[in-house]
Formats: structure tokens, C-alpha cells, sequence
């Protein structure tokens, strides 16, 4: 799988730098080279010789390494790899990539390299919430640097949150992503995905009937064929692929934010079925029955994400794709949402009770272009992002 590729893995200094030993492991089953660096705090957590065993070649520590520097090595090694990992990417290795710091090997190397760069961010649920890892992490996918997770979960310390390292399976599968040959290789596509939630009260909302299924069969499709790819995606039921970039978000405000922080890209995809309304004074306790008059809620239109993106202008991506999802005249209503919204393709699909699509396996589109409409038969909703990922493909080319 990645036979004849060469890996050069960065271990940063925190608790998850253990499950560096296993993507070691995994790298070298599949096929690949591994050169290790860690950084003198990774030493704290695993040690060089478990390192050094497993990757069957050298650590490297040291910025100062008069042997090795004699011939510029840390230049020599940045330059050598097909992709360069960091695993886990600490709040202080993201700042120095960040900040243009090079004050020892790995931030040196990070420096140096004209080789893509894959994070993999781990730290305590505070620190990933910090509004300054927040600027640094955007700074660096801005500057087409890609990540993978944080993954929620139990921490070390014994909180609970965001800020967990993605599994080294997953991290094996965003490498095997990012180095893949295919037709939209060093394409970046966003996709939208999955229902949002528009608060009532702390414990109720407002939401589509939406799994998120089909937007993740989209993304997974897509990064199979090479393409880079942020996934936002509200809260969905199904987890979103291994080998993309998650953006988590609940609301429609939120899913707004997200998308624009995703952008430039070559391609737009909006699956997600984003909640129309918003309650106009959400209640800060939950709502009471209590006999007597029903409460009285307002509502104010959430943002119109498709629209603004097809609409945009400067930094418009090339291809813009909506989805429609309707329950009587779907073709003139999904054609209407074409020209109404300004983007190029609608998918357009019957969502009635009867269909047994929204919330299932299969799905039967319509896509529209201005060419005219064209009907696909029923299949796997894998089946139909398989399709429109090759459409994207040949329209890119």
C-alpha cells in the first residue's frame, strides 16, 4: 500500500507519543519507510531504542549533531521524505510551525521541508479550546498544511473532551490519503455533512432528519481519489471518514464560520441538510410545562451557506454543488434551487416518507447541471458518491 514511500515521523512530547510505537508498526506493514526525529520531551514518554527498533533506523534528536550537521543533515532530512508526520503534534510544536520558530530539530525540520506536512494534534481539552491553538491551527490549514482529528475522549488527566490523538489506524489511513496517486490528487474539496442543531433551551433544538450518511460517503469517496478534504459536519449519526480533515460544529452560524475558514478550494459540496430557522432568544434554562400558556417562540432565518459560497465572487470555488432534498416536484423545485442560489450542479433527491431515504442506506438522484437534468438509478449511497466524486473528477480535468 505504501510501498517505496518514505515517512518522516516527528514525535512530540506528551502522553500520546506512546501510540507512535503502533503507527511505526503500521507504517512499516504497509510498506514504508520510517525515519524517526522526537523531540527531547517525546524522550520523557517513550524511549529512542523502542523508537529506533521498531523503525529499524536511526532517531534523531539532535539539532547540534556535529556528525551529522557536517553535511547539513537536518536539511538533507527534510528533504528526503514523501510526507512529513507529526505525531502527537503538541500546542508548542503548532506554535512554533505557526509562529516561523526553529529553535531545535523538529521545528527546524518542519522549517526546512518542501515536503507536505500532516499533523496529528494532541493536548489537554483546554489547551485544543484555546483561542490561540485555535488561530495556529487555522494559520497552518490556511497555509495547506493538513491534520487529522483530535479525537473526543478520556485524557490523561482525567478530563474529557476534544484533544485526544487520532488512532494510529486512522492516522495510516490520512498518510495512505495524502500520498495516494489519483485524478484529484492535490485537489481541495470542502464538504458539508450532517444535520445542525438550533437551540431551544439547553435541552432542546431544532434539526433535520438527517444521518449524515451520504455527505460521508461523498468525503470518503473523494479522498479516495486523492483529493484533500474538509469535512464540516454537524451532529451527525454516522462517523465521518478517517482520511479527512473534521470540522465538528452544531449550529447553522457555526457551519458558516467553518466553511469560510475552509475556503480557497477547488470544489464546494453542500450535503448537509442545515436547519432553516433558529429560535430568535434561545433560554438559558430549559422551558417548563406547567399548565399554563404555551410558550411563544420567534425565529430568525439562519444564514444561507450554499448561496453565499455560489455567490461569493473573488476566491468563488471553481465547482459549487447543492443538494436538494424534497418531497413533491423535485425536479422543478431542485432546478429552481439551481438558478435561485447560483451554484453549478443541484443533487437533487426524493426524501418522502415512502422513499426510505433520508436515514437510509440507498438513495435515487437527479443531477442537475446546465446541460440539463440527468436521473440516477437507486443504488448504495457509497454507490452514488462514487459517482459523483468521478463527475467531479472529469469536470476538473
Amino acid at each position: 500500500m505504501l510501498a517505496g514511500k518514505r515517512i518522516l515521523l516527528i514525535i512530540g512530547g506528551g502522553i500520546a507519543a506512546y501510540k507512535g510505537l503502533e503507527l511505526i508498526r503500521l507504517l512499516r506493514k504497509s510498506g514504508a519507510a520510517v525515519t524517526p526525529v522526537m523531540t527531547p520531551a517525546a524522550a520523557q514518554f517513550v524511549t529512542p531504542m523502542a523508537v529506533a527498533a521498531l523503525a529499524g533506523e536511526q532517531v534523531h534528536t539532535d539539532l547540534f549533531d556535529l556528525t551529522n550537521e557536517a553535511e547539513m543533515g537536518h536539511i538533507q532530512l527534510s528533504r528526503v521524505a514523501d510526507l512529513v508526520v507529526v505525531a502527537p503534534a503538541t500546542a508548542d510544536l503548532i506554535g512554533k510551525i505557526a509562529g516561523g520558530l526553529a529553535n531545535d530539530l523538529a521545528s527546524t525540520l518542519l522549517m526546512a521541508t518542501d515536503t507536505p506536512v500532516l499533523l496529528a494534534p494532541a493536548m489537554n481539552v483546554r489547551m485544543w479550546e484555546h483561542p490561540s491553538v485555535r488561530r495556529n491551527v487555522a494559520q497552518l490549514q490556511a497555509d495547506g498544511i493538513a491534520t487529522i482529528g483530535p479525537d473526543a475522549g478520556d485524557m490523561a488527566c482525567g478530563e474529557y473532551g476534544p484533544g485526544r490523538m487520532a488512532e494510529p489506524a486512522a492516522i495510516l489511513e490520512a498518510i495512505t490519503s495524502q500520498l495516494r496517486a489519483g485524478p484529484l490528487a492535490g485537489r481541495r474539496i470542502l464538504v458539508t455533512s450532517g444535520p445542525t442543531h438550533e437551540p431551544i433551551d439547553p435541552v432542546r433544538y431544532i434539526a433535520n432528519r438527517s444521518s449524515g450518511a451520504q455527505g460521508t460517503a461523498i468525503a470518503r469517496a473523494l479522498a479516495g481519489l486523492g483529493a484533500e478534504v474538509v469535512f464540516v459536519t454537524g451532529p451527525a449519526d454516522v462517523p465521518p471518514p478517517e482520511s479527512v480533515i473534521v470540522r465538528r460544529v452544531e449550529t447553522a452560524r457555526e457551519m458558516l464560520e467553518a466553511v469560510q475558514q475552509a475556503l480557497p478550494a477547488d470544489v464546494a459540496i453542500f450535503a448537509a441538510a442545515v436547519a432553516d430557522w433558529r429560535v430568535r432568544r434561545e433560554s438559558s434554562s430549559k422551558i417548563k410545562k406547567d399548565g399554563g400558556a404555551l410558550p411563544v417562540l420567534e425565529f430568525d432565518e439562519n444564514p444561507d451557506i450554499l448561496a453565499q459560497v455560489a455567490q461569493m465572487g473573488q476566491g468563488r470555488p471553481p465547482l459549487v454543488v447543492g443538494f436538494a432534498a424534497e418531497t413533491d416536484d423535485v425536479l422543478a423545485h431542485a432546478t429552481a434551487k439551481r438558478a435561485r442560489k447560483g451554484c453549478d450542479w443541484i443533487v437533487a433527491n426524493d426524501v418522502s416518507p415512502g422513499t426510505g431515504i433520508m436515514g437510509g442506506t440507498e438513495n435515487a438522484v437527479t443531477l442537475i447541471t446546465d446541460t440539463g437534468a440527468e436521473d440516477w438509478p437507486r443504488m448504495d449511497k457509497a454507490q452514488v458518491a462514487n459517482r459523483l466524486a468521478h463527475r467531479i473528477a472529469e469536470a476538473l480535468t
